[in-house]
């Protein structure tokens, strides 16, 4: 845990690698996790075990993250390329990912669910639940703080 900044009542259940990040109040942090550096995770969210944030990845504030969801920084669209160009992930507030989901850069609104395994390869606005490989649109939800009216 070098270089992090770590807010109060934060949980980490170790073996995890955790360096140059953000966590701010209250998160937990499930064990077998990485996060690497420049990565941001909002209050009051939760990282399960066996999950990867990479660099560029930003994590709003009430967020569920499912075990072994992995995110990732590079589209691999500038292949010709000899420069690596670093694309970022948002993920907005009170967003819940289920387990073993793989996201592309993109940007996630808030008050939204992915459902387990899906791969998000675009961008997904607020008060949405999608779910597949790709990702495709299972409903809209009406804009919440809880999910449980959804479920």
């Amino acid at each position: 845990m070098n270089n992090c900044m770590i807010g109060d009542n934060v949980k980490i259940i170790n073996p995890v690698n955790i360096y140059d990040c953000i966590l701010k109040d209250n998160v937990f942090i499930g064990p077998f996790v990485e996060i690497q550096s420049g990565v941001i995770i909002g209050k009051d969210s939760r990282i399960s075990s066996h999950s990867f944030i990479c660099s560029g990845v930003t994590i709003g504030d009430n967020c569920f993250i499912g075990h072994g969801v992995v995110f990732t920084n590079d589209k691999f669209d500038n292949i010709n390329d000899e420069k690596w160009i670093q694309q970022n992930t948002t993920i907005g507030n009170n967003v819940k990912i289920g387990s073993n989901t793989t996201l592309l850069p993109v940007n996630i609104g808030n008050n939204v669910i992915i459902g387990a395994g899906t791969v998000v390869t675009k961008d997904i606005s607020n008060n949405i639940i999608v779910c597949g490989n790709p990702a495709r649109i299972i409903s809209k939800s009406r804009k919440t703080n809880s999910f449980n009216n959804i479920f």
